[in-house]
């Protein structure tokens, strides 16, 4: 039985969209980055300048803290709709169940959002929901977002170097700042069987809309359950074969302005499956709410414009959270006469 709350279906479906030919020589395919390789710092950048988004596999996360977390966290989708409520409504850290933000965005998914401070014990009053042992969900919450988050940071200060960035932490101390606004996510999308009138059809029902990640860097660990897609140049959908065994690495909104534009923050979503649930589990990598964010000077070339304007990432958050999912969030922040040059110029 689907524990999620009723509303009509039709309103999460997407309208079908022309196939991509993945077979295609020409079709592009998501960047594989082996971490334990000299010539991951080159490719790391790549992917960053052309996707916002790669897999990475010998990241030295052990699977044991994966599986674990995995396993409490299966335990507690299954759970009646009545226990998982007691730890909702999010605010902002909670369960939640097919609502998306304040703004009229709705999926086919339940989710637990967590703080992801490790010192955070009486910051997470939702773990409280796991009566027998509440403690035992924080320890493995803990061993698994500072695994991450450590391959967070490697990533983030490989790009520094081949960057040629003086500071190799400019990105990655504002993961390790103790004021970090980094937040871990939990999503469930429950099979949906209505799904499979609709599915010779083409059309595809939402999970999770479309967006942006408005963070730093965002790592992402699902199980072999398809789902995800990215958005591509020219605007079509490409579906992400996942890889229960792997990370992929999303580029974040605010990673796009310190760069400025150079590395892109992909539009993303996720499409429920008819017969299989899909878990996700994502460690979002924020900055403090007070930092500045702004193109790094050290990166600009000589007359090269900002293409945003200075903001705290308080500010930026909120904006976020007051738009819609598939809002351009950073346009709002962009300095428009630097954008309309860059434009003629490419």
């Amino acid at each position: 039985m689907v524990a999620i709350s009723k509303s009509p279906l039709e309103q999460l479906f997407v309208k079908p969209c022309k196939p991509n030919n993945n077979n295609s020589p020409n079709f592009p395919t998501i960047p594989l980055i082996d971490l334990s390789k000299s010539e991951s710092k080159h490719l790391l950048v790549k992917a960053c300048q052309d996707f916002g988004f790669f897999k990475v596999v010998n990241h030295g996360v052990p699977m044991k803290f994966i599986s674990k977390l995995e396993s409490e966290a299966v335990k507690f989708f299954s759970s009646p709709l009545s226990v998982k409520q007691k730890a909702g409504p999010p605010n902002p850290f909670g369960y939640g169940n097919k609502l998306l933000g304040q703004n009229g965005d709705f999926g086919w998914v339940e989710y637990l959002l967590l703080n992801a401070k490790l010192d955070s014990d009486n910051k997470n009053p939702t773990l409280s929901i796991f009566e027998e042992h509440p403690e035992k969900f924080q320890s493995l919450l803990n061993d698994y977002v500072t695994a991450v988050k450590k391959m967070a940071c490697d990533i983030l200060e490989l790009l520094a170097d081949e960057l040629k960035l003086q500071q190799r932490n400019v990105f990655s101390k504002l993961l390790m700042d103790e004021e970090s606004d980094s937040v871990f996510r939990l999503n469930y999308y429950p099979p949906c069987p209505e799904l499979q009138e609709h599915e010779p059809k083409g059309r595809k029902l939402i999970g999770f809309g479309e967006h942006t990640d408005p963070q730093i860097i965002s790592v992402l660990r699902s199980n072999n359950t398809s789902g995800l897609e990215i958005s591509l140049k020219d605007g079509s959908w490409m579906s992400v074969p996942p890889d229960s065994n792997s990370f992929f690495i999303n580029v974040g909104d605010s990673l796009q302005v310190m760069t400025n534009g150079r590395f892109k923050s992909v539009k993303h979503r996720v499409v429920a499956n008819s017969l299989k649930s899909r878990m996700s589990m994502i460690y979002f990598g924020g900055p403090p709410l007070s930092e500045k964010i702004a193109p790094l000077p050290s990166l600009m070339e000589k007359e090269e414009a900002s293409l945003y304007k200075e903001f705290t990432w308080f500010e930026y958050k909120k904006s976020a959270f007051n738009s819609r999912l598939s809002d351009n969030r950073l346009g709002r922040f962009e300095n428009k006469k630097s954008c309309s040059l860059e434009l003629k110029i490419t």
